[in-house]
């Protein structure tokens, strides 16, 4: 007797939820493959890609202390293995997001309309995108001013006074780092948000122009709370995430026309 599949109406919920299961777990596969490459030595000078990251997340760093024969440090024996795991950790988390989001727009498309699907692939699409454009800017802008502002603080040796020099551990430095690209990368996610509110009905163009002030206010707290205790960094936060606001006024009142 040949065995008929089942189609996606007549799946009941408990096929469902094992369908979320498997993708789900390919998604923690993926991220489980990437956390263990990460340690594998590949290149010629003995590095895996959890070295080759941090080397370039140091890069910003590097450049400024090395012209003064500065250094990084660790004060535990453990803080140099713990800080590739938090790096093989954030390259896994990074690079695994978008097999997440097929997984899960593989999951919910099938329900949808086609119109439905045209509608909301373009928010997952501009998920990854808008967060790589967060991380970009505050590796390549925030971070360079902010470490010019922070080494600015050294003091040379004058009249026998002992000088004061950086020496930045290595862990403090990576939760610094990892914490600003993920502030940036998140809050960049910020146009995403508010059209698919607008999208669903739950606000409108006019409710976003009308909180406008608060907006501005919330951006600030944010970049605040986010951002290391210096006025530069938080306002080049501040500033593009009320920027992306505005943004997503005008691209939410073409969106409500098209409606």
């Amino acid at each position: 007797m040949t065995k008929v599949k089942k189609s996606e109406h007549d799946m009941t919920l408990l096929d469902h939820l094992i369908e979320l299961r498997n993708r789900l777990l390919v998604s923690f596969c993926a991220f489980l493959f990437l956390f263990f490459l990460c340690f594998i030595k590949f290149t010629s000078n003995n590095q895996n890609l959890a070295d080759i990251v941090y080397n370039f997340l140091q890069a910003p760093l590097a450049e400024e202390i090395l012209e003064n024969g500065g250094r990084m440090i660790f004060t535990a024996l453990h803080e140099g293995f713990f800080t590739q795991v938090k790096v093989a950790f954030f390259i896994s988390i990074c690079v695994s997001l978008p097999i997440f989001l097929i997984q899960i727009w593989r999951f919910v498309a099938p329900g949808l309309y086609n119109n439905e699907k045209k509608a909301f692939l373009p928010f997952l699409l501009a998920t990854p995108v808008l967060f790589l454009a967060g991380a970009a800017m505050v590796y390549y802008i925030v971070i360079p001013l902010a470490w010019d502002f922070f080494l600015s603080f050294q003091v040379s040796q004058i009249d026998g006074s002992l000088p004061i020099e950086l020496e930045p551990r290595i862990s403090e430095y990576l939760s610094l780092i990892m914490k600003l690209i993920f502030a940036f990368g998140l809050c960049f996610e910020l146009p995403v948000i508010l059209l698919l509110l607008v999208k669903t009905g739950f606000i409108t163009p006019d409710d976003l122009a009308a909180k406008r002030k608060y907006a501005i206010l919330i951006a600030f707290v944010i970049a605040a709370i986010l951002t290391p205790p210096d006025v530069i960094s938080q306002i080049l936060l501040a500033l593009p995430i009320i920027a992306l606001y505005e943004i997503s006024i005008i691209f939410s009142r073409f969106l409500s026309r098209g409606q």
